[in-house]
């Protein structure tokens, strides 16, 4: 399984994994893991990372039901467009089991802090890792831990530690590290 995170402080986490930065923002991470993906030629992929949440206090696991491309939701839309990415079934399954106190919710990503509207969670990059995984035929589930409420302004009041905690555990229980 390769774990895919958006900077190596996320995969700091890990030792013996196989891991891949895919860089911050849901372009770069498309790209980005459709590269790694062509390469490494994984049989999985797990998107680790942290994200903001609105009324989920930190450091709470969450795994994306589907992964909502915020930046270009529009209910008036004339033009055709993929908005949404669902984690492979069986994988998020898998991962249930083992972690069954997550939240399974939507998580949405957005090329801006504060900009995942429609979603309780908000990331910057699973959408693009999860989309080039479809494409490529990979089973991929997004997985985060909360740091932060969105909409905070303080970023002294964002609890890192507390959710980077929270994926080492999660990663252990998993049996990725």
């Amino acid at each position: 399984m390769l774990v895919v995170a958006a900077t190596e402080r996320e995969l700091e986490l890990l030792e013996s994994a196989d891991t891949f930065c895919c860089g911050i923002g849901p372009v770069e991470a498309g790209l980005q893991t459709a590269r790694a993906i062509a390469e490494r030629r994984p049989d999985a992929v797990l998107h680790i990372g942290i994200a903001g949440a609105h009324g989920i206090e930190p450091p709470a696991l969450v795994l994306g039901s589907e992964a909502v491309y915020c930046d270009i939701l529009d209910l008036n839309r004339t033009l055709p467009r993929v908005e949404r990415v669902r984690p492979d079934a069986e994988l998020l399954a898998r991962v249930r089991e083992v972690l069954p106190e997550a939240h399974v919710l939507p998580i949405g990503t957005t090329g801006k802090v504060g900009g995942g509207t429609g979603c309780d969670v908000e990331a910057m990059e699973g959408f693009g890792v999860l989309r080039a995984c479809e494409l490529a035929g990979v089973p991929a589930v997004e997985l985060r831990a909360i740091s932060n409420a969105v909409g905070e302004p303080d970023r002294g009041k964002w609890r890192f530690d507390e959710a980077f905690a929270a994926l080492a555990d999660a990663l252990q229980r998993l049996d990725v590290l």
